[in-house]
């Protein structure tokens, strides 16, 4: 069984895709082709953002939205230390400081009641991560930016596709930045991402940025990054784009029944929020003991991971920005939490053979 099945997603996608790519190899426009702006607007489109700016990973999206807020070294922004390392790792590349605020204990995503707390003088953006596939209380955090002055940039490698409160996932505050890693719930054949704003000033800076600064060719008007999605990156997301809310609806449904298929189980399983959906980009869940029900899944042939196993703060390249701090909830999650089989073609057959696996080895 597959942790996430890229092929049955091919074999069904599969005359879409190689005409995308066929189109691409005939035109020859491998950096910047036509099908670069047909996606950002299709994208635009979907999550009723002003401006799309595709780009080359959704680490580059987080470096790339940074960057055209002008952060300096030294500033400071606040994100969360349960996510993966690029989040805090782009704030740390341009010299800045990643502050901390712990997670909900059920939901993973940060805690936005803690956030105002963290704010200081240095402070110039906040950085949500939508873990999982769903968004945080984007509402209370833009409340709080909004009261200091500040950016908010939602990382949304993990949601895209998600709505919160009527809106979708990225058109939720200044920046929106998602990843279409393979594994994503939109997600290309290599790397790529995209950014997301309302704001044209702001639009501006991330395309030039994106081109190694340049306003015109050989004309570098800021510094910038070679952080350009490939012609063909962006075909391949085109194509996925035609059956991507089916996806979504498998994948809610999916969710939803793998909930239910464990209710009965001892395990705690993700905090949902009545206001927003999630796309289950993980189906992950907490479970004590994790590594003999990891070990005893395994050896039943059902593959798993953890996402995340050890939070930022005690990363070795982070560890001086936790500033002695302790994480409760981020430092127990990061002991207990394990993300098990999830893509949109999973047969409920497969659902169930996971649920009588994970039934079993709770018993161990």
């Amino acid at each position: 069984m597959p942790f996430i099945d890229l092929k049955s997603q091919y074999t069904a996608l599969k005359p879409r895709i190689d005409a995308r790519i066929q189109a691409v190899l005939d035109h020859g426009q491998y950096i910047m082709g036509p099908e670069v702006k047909e996606l950002e607007a299709a994208l635009a489109a979907y999550t009723g953002a002003k401006h799309c700016i595709t780009v080359s990973s959704g680490t580059e999206a987080l470096l790339i939205a940074l960057m055209a807020l002008d952060l300096k070294p030294g500033d400071e922004v606040i994100t969360t230390p349960f996510t993966f390392a690029a989040t805090a790792e782009v704030i740390v590349l341009l010299g800045a400081v990643p502050v901390f605020v712990d997670i909900e204990p059920d939901s993973c995503n940060i805690d936005s009641r803690q956030i105002e707390a963290a704010v200081t003088s240095k402070t110039r953006a906040v950085m949500p991560v939508s873990l999982y596939g769903q968004v945080c209380d984007m509402d209370e955090i833009n409340a709080v930016a909004a009261h200091h002055g500040l950016a908010v940039i939602e990382d949304a490698a993990q949601s895209f596709g998600a709505s919160y409160k009527g809106k979708k996932s990225c058109a939720l505050s200044t920046f929106g930045a998602t990843s279409f890693f393979p594994s994503k719930p939109l997600g290309c054949y290599g790397d790529g991402g995209a950014l997301f704003t309302d704001d044209d000033q702001l639009a501006q800076a991330a395309r030039e940025i994106r081109v190694h600064g340049q306003s015109q060719r050989y004309t570098h008007t800021r510094l910038g990054v070679g952080g350009r999605m490939d012609t063909l990156q962006c075909a391949i997301v085109l194509a996925k784009l035609e059956r991507f809310d089916w996806e979504l609806a498998q994948r809610r449904a999916l969710g939803a029944r793998y909930r239910q298929l464990m209710h009965d189980l001892p395990l705690q399983g993700l905090g949902l929020r009545a206001d927003r959906d999630c796309v289950w980009a993980q189906f992950t869940l907490q479970v004590d003991q994790r590594a003999a029900v990891q070990q005893a899944l395994n050896a039943a042939g059902i593959p798993t991971a953890i996402h995340y196993p050890k939070p930022m703060h005690r990363q070795p390249a982070y560890a001086q920005y936790g500033q002695g701090k302790s994480f409760p909830h981020a430092e127990r999650a990061a002991e207990r939490v394990l993300s098990l089989p999830m893509s949109p073609d999973l047969s409920e057959a497969q659902q169930e053979s996971v649920v009588a696996a994970l039934a079993s080895a709770l018993r161990v």
